[in-house]
């Protein structure tokens, strides 16, 4: 059985200056996870929030945390985010590291582990973690990471509908460019979490754009598998 549509805003695209109550925002908006992207300056040009904020997170809301490492070297960091509250903690199977000592130790550490793909990376490079049953989450990004507010790249649904086929029930998130059309594509093709920044923040009401997107996506989801 598929695993159920859930809607996380990416904090990423909130007022930095009001984190906290863009986080309380999302929990009385209906969002399902908070979706904190990590970003060191060097496995991507920018750079954003460390531990603290995810502590921060954890201490002012019961959401889950979803923790995406855009970090060239997360085995160096993922004690400190799991000490901070992360649910779950994604790595890029492009990192420098061992990838699969890592997602071991990550649940070690008592979080769900993740691995991520940047969108020019095959998705036959994260089959071995799959198989071997490191994984609880696969991040499919349908942008070039680094940056909010880019455009979908709708060639990246390929990959979602072929981990969806080989992995019925593993947790298949997508991020980049998610709004209420493209999130329909995106589950049709079998992504059932869906990470949004810019669509929710800048909607004129939280509130009905996650409800929008919930219903845009269970509609949707599976259809093109």
């Amino acid at each position: 059985m598929m695993p159920k549509i859930e809607i996380m805003p990416s904090i990423l695209a909130a007022d930095v200056g009001n984190l906290e109550s863009a986080i309380h925002l999302c929990q009385e908006s209906g969002a399902d996870q908070i979706h904190v992207d990590v970003m060191d300056g060097v496995f991507v040009p920018n750079i954003s929030m460390g531990p603290a904020v995810v502590a921060m997170a954890n201490r002012v809301t019961d959401l889950p945390l979803d923790v995406h490492l855009m970090l060239i070297r997360p085995q160096q960091h993922i004690e400190a985010f799991a000490k901070a509250g992360a649910d779950a903690l994604i790595i890029h199977i492009e990192a420098d590291c061992d990838v699969k000592d890592t997602l071991k130790k990550i649940r070690d550490l008592g979080c769900r582990s993740g691995i991520t793909l940047n969108p020019p990376t095959s998705v036959e490079s994260i089959f071995e973690c799959l198989d071997d049953g490191l994984v609880d989450e696969v991040l499919v990004m349908s942008v070039n990471p680094g940056f909010g507010g880019q455009s979908y790249i709708a060639d990246t649904e390929s990959k979602v509908t072929e981990i969806r086929r080989r992995y019925p029930e593993i947790l298949i998130s997508i991020d980049g460019g998610i709004d209420l059309e493209t999130v329909k594509s995106a589950a049709a093709h079998g992504a059932n979490l869906f990470v949004a920044g810019t669509g929710l923040f800048k909607a004129p009401e939280m509130k009905t754009a996650i409800a929008r997107m919930r219903a845009n996506a269970e509609a949707a989801y599976g259809t093109q598998l």
